[in-house]
């Protein structure tokens, strides 16, 4: 299972790798919207978990690349803020498969990306 990770912070961004790479996936971390688009060029993630505000550049620019580019790859979002708290994250990113806060804890987002990933 590949998995990429835009979190713009690192110390958070590495707590849900290692949870990740102990369950067996091959997991890419960044930290902006380039270093996303970049990691999306060159590997077929099955799974992209996405914060929704990134220090630099948008996290809605990268969903919509990953729609294009990498049609297949289903995007967790993650924020610790209350946009797009009424669900409608899932109208203006047709990859989006789960909205959920930074503070859920690293075991239940590795149990959520392992079953989005087997959907797949």
């Amino acid at each position: 299972m590949k998995v990429l990770i835009v979190e713009s912070n690192p110390d958070l961004g590495r707590v849900w790798k290692r949870h990740l790479e102990r369950q067996g996936a091959d997991v890419t971390l960044v930290e902006t919207q380039e270093a996303a688009i970049l990691a999306l060029y060159g590997t077929d993630f099955e799974i992209i978990v996405l914060d929704l505000v990134l220090e630099t550049g948008s996290a809605l620019a990268v969903a919509d690349f990953a729609s294009y580019r990498r049609p297949q790859a289903r995007v967790i979002f993650v924020t610790n803020t209350t946009f797009f708290s009424d669900g409608s994250i899932f109208a203006h990113s047709p990859n989006a498969c789960a909205y959920v806060q930074s503070e859920t804890p690293p075991e239940d987002l590795a149990a959520m990306v392992e079953h989005y990933a087997a959907g797949r």
